[in-house]
């Protein structure tokens, strides 16, 4: 009795006889049921061992082998006998596996897409010691995946070894649900789950950049306009193409980790189905070990043994969605009761009347800044040293501390904080106070009609409708400053430029008010390089005076990710700024100019630290001694450097603190 392969026998010779047609259909049929039971082996099994494998490629074989030899005896000896031998020389002559490749490009034997696959499937059959390999490889991989995912913390500082040898009780859930589940629901749920997987991962990690960056956790709500801030940041420091770049490749990389993850899961799934009542008998030891170490309270390095990260999780974010859904309405409320809302404008800050009035935010001047050990020296010698020309210069300093309402970014959240009297710390709040009535520091003196009002900001690049709410007659953009030199990195131009640009177009100018001025300085803005370097004040011109500083500084690539270039680079960006906004107030204050300066926010956790303080140094510097007088009982530090012991303010009491140090009567609008 001849033996026959799987292959199709395909006549040497126009003169060799084919085999019938309904021994084909038979063969062909043959094959086919061989394939399906290799595919629905697959499918339910998912990878089943290889020796297991083969035996039963080896019957399915033998039975379809026995089948065609039942066939062939109808037929004549001669076909058989030269079918057997033509099979028999091809096997031996190309292997399985080329014989398949060759009998599906021969004319008149065409095989079915379905025998194709599962002859490519049944690849572990010929190479079994490779397809152990493989399937070993991919099991543990997909273990770590779904431990990773379901153990991932969300913060940098704690991706450590001892928070992933933990038991996940959602791992010990999940396996019960998904034994419980017929095939196909079970296919689905574990590539849901795998999915959901992916995307928690991809939160959590959304969370670790905003608590390095802000300070804080991913609003689901609210922040999701926040990215393509952070696009413009990456575009600003790094250069279009790479932000282009870097969108598209985090893209691919989120759709790659939820198709990975839901591969990882079905397997998973599948190897639990395999064996029922193992896997059951292991479901149950699990549970039982995690309600004990839960009950118990066991830890190991200092982390309890039993986890549910997963599950602390979503109820940490489903009570942020509600809380910030509920923050809306209670701060539109909030914002519509103002201590000074309808005070008449000649009893708002009387005593400041005749001066010439700065308000100057400096990017990312916080209290590390002054105390931390790695920056705090060459900062505060510049402090102390501005401080000394100042007063040369007759000007005296009153300083102390504010804590900021954002931390490491979102400037404009420290802004309106101050100068609102609200407390401003999400993006939700910040709309709603730009839309109210609500009183600014700023535009009260616009309300007088006794100044004439003007804004510096040299960081905006569009529309600023918020110029309405802070009362500004006149604003000054990035475009409209007259700056041809070259950008250093987000900054759109040193703040030297900006300053003198202000006192060129303003502040200089001849006028029959005094003047309130609001200025954003930019310089000292992450990444912190390159660096600006102060030059002559009469050099300046058009800003070109700036192409050698700029191609020779640091570049934003070569710190990015170093801390301690980082934190150095920083201390010399806020140098810089300090210097400018001082020297400036040397060179062309008057007995008239009160400033007000003070930080928006800290730096990022990489420079400031994880566990720094909100806190940024405010102060007012001026010639005529009764201004200082009227703050007398704020109990500031004298000079520009506040004492590590003077009093801190949150940073929404500033406004009604000022209005009322410089004689605004009170008289509340309700709501």
């Amino acid at each position: 009795m001849p033996v026959f392969t799987r292959s199709r026998h395909l006549p040497d010779s126009p003169d060799e006889t084919p085999a019938t047609g309904e021994d084909a259909l038979e063969t062909e049929e043959a094959a086919e049921a061989v394939d399906g039971a290799e595919a629905v082996d697959g499918a339910e099994a998912d990878e089943a061992a290889e020796t297991d494998e083969a035996a039963e490629t080896e019957a399915e074989t033998t039975k379809a082998g026995t089948a065609e030899a039942e066939t062939t005896k109808a037929g004549t000896a001669e076909a058989e006998t030269a079918e057997a031998e033509t099979t028999e020389a091809r096997s031996a002559e190309a292997g399985s596996a080329e014989a398949g490749s060759e009998v599906e490009g021969a004319p008149g034997t065409p095989r079915s897409f379905k025998a194709r696959l599962a002859h490519w499937r049944a690849w572990r059959s010929r190479y079994p010691v490779a397809g152990r390999v493989l399937w070993w490889t991919a099991t543990v991989l997909s273990v770590v995946l779904v431990l990773g995912a379901l153990l991932l913390p969300n913060r940098l500082f704690a991706l450590q070894l001892n928070r992933f040898v933990r038991l996940p009780g959602e791992a010990i859930v999940a396996a019960v649900v998904l034994l419980a589940l017929p095939r196909r629901p079970r296919v689905v749920v574990a590539a849901l789950t795998g999915v959901f997987l992916g995307l928690l991962t991809v939160l959590n990690m959304l969370d670790m950049g905003f608590v390095e960056y802000l300070g804080r956790d991913f609003n689901l709500v609210l922040d999701w306009g926040l990215l393509d801030d952070a696009q413009s940041y990456v575009a600003d420091s790094m250069g279009r193409t790479t932000a282009i770049a870097a969108t598209v490749g985090i893209f691919l990389l989120i759709a790659l980790l939820c198709t990975v993850m839901a591969l990882a899961t079905v397997r998973l799934a599948n190897l639990l189905a395999r064996n029922t009542q193992v896997a059951t008998r292991g479901t149950l030891i699990s549970g039982t070990v995690w309600i004990t170490c839960s009950v118990l309270g066991l830890q190991y390095a200092g982390l309890p043994v039993a986890s549910d990260r997963v599950a602390h999780s979503l109820v940490s974010e489903a009570r942020r969605v509600r809380d910030t859904l509920r923050d809306e309405a209670a701060f539109a409320k909030e914002a519509r009761i103002d201590t000074f809302g309808n005070t008449p404008p000649a009893q708002l800050v009387p005593d400041l009347r005749g001066k010439d009035v700065i308000f100057a935010f400096i990017e990312s001047y916080g209290r590390s800044a002054v105390e931390d050990p790695g920056i705090a020296p060459g900062v505060d010698k510049t402090l102390d040293t501005s401080a000394q020309a100042l007063t040369k210069a007759g000007f005296q300093a009153r300083s102390g501390w504010l804590t900021s309402a954002t931390f490491g970014g979102s400037s404009w959240l420290g802004h309106s904080t101050a100068l609102s009297g609200l407390w401003v710390d999400t993006q939700q709040r910040y709309r709603t106070v730009m839309a109210s009535d609500h009183l600014s520091l700023t535009k009260a003196f616009q309300k007088t009609g006794a100044w004439d009002t003007v804004g510096i900001m040299p960081g905006v690049q569009k529309g600023w409708p918020e110029q309405q709410f802070y009362g500004l007659d006149k604003v000054y953009n990035a475009f409209q400053l007259g700056y041809e030199g070259p950008k250093f990195s987000w900054s759109t131009m040193p703040d030297q430029y900006a300053l003198e640009a202000f006192q060129r177009l303003e502040h200089g100018k001849q006028r029959d008010k005094p003047l309130m001025s609001e200025i954003i300085l930019t310089s000292s803005h992450q990444p912190w390089a390159p660096v600006p370097k102060m030059v002559g004040w009469d050099e300046l011109g058009d800003g070109s005076v700036f192409d050698g500083i700029q191609k020779a500084g640091t570049k934003a690539s070569e710190i990015i990710n170093d801390s301690d270039k980082s934190k150095e680079e920083y201390g010399k960006s806020i140098q810089y700024s300090v210097t400018a906004l001082t020297q400036w107030l040397e060179r062309y204050g008057t007995e008239d100019t009160v400033l007000v300066f003070l930080g928006d926010h800290q730096p990022i956790a990489r420079v400031s630290g994880n566990n720094a303080s909100r806190d940024v140094p405010v102060s007012i510097v001026a010639k005529d001694p009764k201004v200082l007088d009227k703050i007398a009982d704020w109990n500031w530090t004298q000079g520009l450097k506040p004492a590590s012991d003077a009093p801190v303010w949150k940073m929404s009491s500033f406004r009604d603190r000022f209005l009322t140090a410089y004689g605004s009567v009170p008289n509340a609008s309700k709501e």
